[in-house]
């Protein structure tokens, strides 16, 4: 029997026609916007994509960090004999852009205990290699690397003063290096308080770029980065240091690209040479490099853990961290990097806290120093005139000068001393005690009166090729950017030598008088006429010395018997000398005499090379040559010379200016411990000068305030004692040590005068001095039979009844013979600086000063030289 069952048919689903329906219309807009909005997103990221890939790919196989003219120093000389280590070498090289493979510039290699060089397409010299042989820190020998000839010097590779970046008015300093070059100390830190997972992330750090998001989202502020090295390059290269989430996104973009496109360690190198590490005076640091010759003042390599903490730890605010400005704040980041390199297993604690119980060891914040900013202004003026700004730096020009590292920080340091010492001078000066209250409550208080602070300036050159070695434009160039170093001014006294080159010159001119150094002028009170005008100059304190020897009058300056002196040569002779040495300014008066008329540090410079050079002036010169971004010369440069004197002239003057040094009043250069031979002048009108030079350099020096006020204070005072402190630092210098004797020219003769008569000594009068004459100008009478009364008869105010018996054979009187130095016997020795009295009561102005009275103003007033 069948039996049938039914089995219930399922129900087909009923398509929903709710809501929620897939066909639903807002359904589909919504899946259709998430398409659009996807697909448009994948657009622009694949157009920005390619778009910074285009521009990535561009800037990391060009040159990076070439797109700048870059201006360098003079090269450093390495001579057999110096005292120099195989690493100060290497590490002068490596400043340079030397490394041990792959650099244009040059490369280097260690030989033994000794080094290698080899420069490269690029270098200033483009030369044969050498081999720089060194035993127990001493230089013993130089051979070609080529010929292997014996070589006495070899010049390495210029250093780099500073680089123009193109597009900006920022002037920067970067050492460029390679990673192998970076210690291994350096990178851990970096990485330990910057970015610890480098090594291992594709260019984002996702974990900490959130953790930082959230930060911000909890401040209500972007104050978290979370930026990796490799971010940093990106908005380092490419973009602005905008804090906004469209920067963030695209930094994250170019750094994946950056990722696939280099190495870490280049990735690193970029970084290394890229960073900002602060500012110095008007110099933007970039690189670690270059960090440390700013901070520490060594190489890189060189360099402990704490210091290389204290580079990493300013990485994230230079200018806040700045260890010269906030050294606690830098001293507690210096040890939280610390602390990081622990963590991250760097170091270990032992070492930790040694590096963090060791205090900050920094180089001094001279910027002058090694920057040398008002040099650099100069040089960068002179050339944007001659090519113009951009092109120099889109043509990575190659600028090669004269400026010595090694005396431009010598000046530099010799300054900043000596400022310090003219400040306290002139606070002295305006300290006042002053009344203050009425009657039974009166008080007297002590006042500083307000005042101009004392500007400086200092240029130092090679008298012999007119290279400006080293110049100090003022005392601080962030605070002012004037140049006082080319800026003119009322030359006071330094310019008396050419009035006295131009007596001794009537030697050899045909004149109709001969002058000498022993010619008799009378210093008394007198009144010139000239062109229908008067003009009365004043001795210093009104103090007249009678009837004196030029020698004499030059050594302490006196005005009176200095402008008799241009009367009896004539004015327009003088004059010509002046302007032949490069003084245009002067015009043919008797206010002329006395420094009346402007010139600047740098022209008088040059116009004293007329005496230090034999006669010969040589032009300063700031510039060696010009090369293009393949090496290749675009200009070269050459000093003018022009012959302005005879030796024999330019010798005589050079030992009256010996004079003005050992017994004068230059002789504050001796007090303060120079004993070199030199020979030089002290100068004094509103401002304080010094102008000298020894046998390997001339330098001169200025101080002064530039509202043209009275400084009230002498060159020897001022000027003088900057220059002895530089010239004992120039000593120093390998270079510059060897200060020898002036060698006298055929043609000049010394002789023996009797210190009373200034006639020729003979054994019945033994004392005598020695004196310079052109041959045949000399006095050809003897002393024997003299009564004339000695020196210091006449500077006791004795009377002489002697008359001058004619330019070749004067009887003027002339100080004491001239000995050491501090020596006994030296006028200056026998009175300590401590017993000059600036102003002395009124009613000894007039009394007539006894021997130690007239000796003591070497340490006054400059040279009886107010010029009125």
């Amino acid at each position: 029997m069948a039996i049938k069952v039914k089995i219930p048919h399922k129900p087909k689903p009923q398509r929903k026609t709710g809501r929620g329906g897939i066909s639903h219309p807002l359904v589909k807009v919504g899946l259709l916007s998430f398409l659009v909005l996807f697909l448009g997103s994948v657009g622009v990221f694949a157009y920005y994509y390619v778009k910074y890939d285009k521009i990535v790919e561009a800037r990391i196989r060009g040159p990076i960090f070439s797109t700048s003219a870059k201006i360098y120093a003079r090269a450093p000389l390495v001579t057999v004999g110096d005292h120099e280590s195989s690493e100060e070498i290497i590490g002068e090289l490596r400043r340079a852009g030397y490394s041990e493979s792959d650099s244009k510039i040059g490369t280097y290699r260690r030989v033994g205990g000794g080094v290698e060089v080899q420069p490269g397409p690029l270098s200033f010299h483009n030369a044969d290699s050498a081999t720089i042989h060194i035993s127990d820190g001493k230089v013993t020998a130089i051979n070609s690397a080529g010929s292997g000839e014996a070589l006495s010097a070899y010049e390495l590779e210029p250093p780099l003063l500073t680089s123009l970046d193109s597009g900006n008015e920022e002037r920067s300093k970067r050492q460029l290096i390679k990673y192998q070059d970076i210690p291994k100390l350096m990178v851990q830190a970096v990485t330990s308080i910057e970015d610890r997972r480098f090594f291992e992330h594709n260019g984002v750090n996702f974990v900490r770029l959130f953790g930082a998001a959230y930060a911000d989202m909890r401040s209500g502020r972007k104050s978290q980065g979370g930026s990796t090295i490799t971010m940093q390059i990106s908005r380092g290269f490419f973009l602005s240091p905008a804090r906004t989430y469209k920067r963030k996104l695209t930094e994250m973009l170019i750094a994946y690209e950056l990722e696939q496109k280099l190495t870490k360690e280049q990735i690193f190198e970029l970084y290394a040479n890229q960073v900002y590490m602060g500012q110095r005076g008007s110099f933007s640091i970039h690189g670690f490099a270059e960090a440390s010759r700013a901070y520490f003042d060594k190489d890189l390599q060189s360099l402990t853990l704490p210091e290389a903490a204290l580079l990493a730890g300013l990485i994230q605010g230079p200018n806040l961290l700045s260890p010269y400005k906030y050294p606690e704040r830098a001293l507690e980041r210096r040890n939280l990097v610390i602390e990081s390199m622990v963590e991250t297993g760097d170091i270990t604690r032992d070492e930790a806290d040694k590096a963090k119980a060791t205090p900050l060891k920094l180089a001094p914040p001279n910027v002058e120093a090694s920057d040398a900013p008002y040099f650099v202004d100069l040089v960068k003026d002179t050339l944007s005139n001659r090519y113009g700004e951009r092109e120099m730096n889109e043509q990575a020009l190659r600028i090669y000068t004269t400026l010595d590292p090694d005396l431009q920080r010598a000046a530099a340091d010799a300054v900043q001393a000596g400022i310090r010492n003219v400040d306290e001078q002139v606070e002295k000066l305006r300290t006042h005690k002053v009344k203050v209250g009425t009657g039974k409550n009166a008080k007297a208080e002590t006042e500083i009166r307000p005042g101009p602070q004392a500007q400086v300036a200092l240029v130092a050159l090679d008298p012999h090729t007119g290279e400006v070695l080293a110049m100090v434009g003022g005392r601080n160039y962030g605070m002012s950017q004037l140049d006082h170093a080319t800026a003119k001014r009322p030359t006071g006294s330094i310019f008396k030598p050419f009035v006295y080159a131009a007596a001794v010159n009537t030697a050899l001119a045909g004149a109709p008088t001969v002058l000498t150094p022993a010619t008799v002028v009378d210093d008394s009170p007198t009144t010139f006429v000239y062109e229908d005008k008067t003009y009365e100059p004043r001795n210093y304190k009104q103090e007249y010395h009678g009837e004196v020897s030029a020698e004499y009058a030059l050594a302490y300056s006196l005005n009176n018997a200095t402008v008799k002196l241009a009367e009896m040569v004539g004015y327009d002779n003088v004059a010509a000398l002046a302007r032949a040495a490069g003084i245009s300014s002067v015009k043919a008066t008797p206010a002329m005499a006395l420094g009346a008329y402007d010139a600047s540090p740098m022209e008088m410079a040059g116009a004293y090379t007329v005496f230090a050079n034999d006669g010969v002036r040589i032009s300063p010169i700031m510039l060696k040559a010009v090369h293009n971004s393949q090496g290749e010369a675009v200009e070269t440069f050459t000093t003018d010379k022009t012959s302005v004197l005879d030796p024999r002239v330019a010798y005589v003057m050079t030992s009256m200016m010996e004079g003005v040094m050992n017994w004068g009043y230059g002789y504050a250069v001796r007090r303060d411990g120079f004993t070199a031979p030199a020979a030089g002048k002290t100068g004094t009108s509103h401002d304080g000068w010094f102008a000298a030079y020894t046998s390997n350099l001339l330098c001169v020096v200025w101080v002064g305030f530039d509202d043209y006020s009275d400084l009230k204070l002498s060159g020897a005072m001022t000027a003088a004692p900057i220059w002895a402190e530089f010239m004992k630092r120039a000593q120093k210098v390998p270079a510059y040590s060897n200060m020898t004797d002036f060698k006298q020219p055929d043609g000049v003769i010394d002789v023996r005068l009797d210190k009373a008569t200034n006639l020729l000594s003979t054994a019945s009068c033994p004392d005598a001095y020695d004196v310079a004459f052109i041959a045949g100008t000399e006095p050809k009478d003897t002393c024997d039979h003299s009564d004339h009364k000695n020196i210091f008869q006449k500077i006791f105010g004795a009377l002489s009844t002697d008359k001058p018996m004619g330019p070749q054979t004067a009887n003027a009187v002339r100080p004491a013979t001239p000995v050491a130095p501090g020596a006994p016997g030296s006028p200056a020795a026998q009175v300590q600086p401590a017993q000059a009295q600036a102003n002395p009561p009124a009613d000894d102005k007039k009394k007539k000063k006894g021997f130690f009275g007239k000796i003591v103003d070497v340490f006054k007033g400059d040279d009886n030289n107010k010029n009125q």
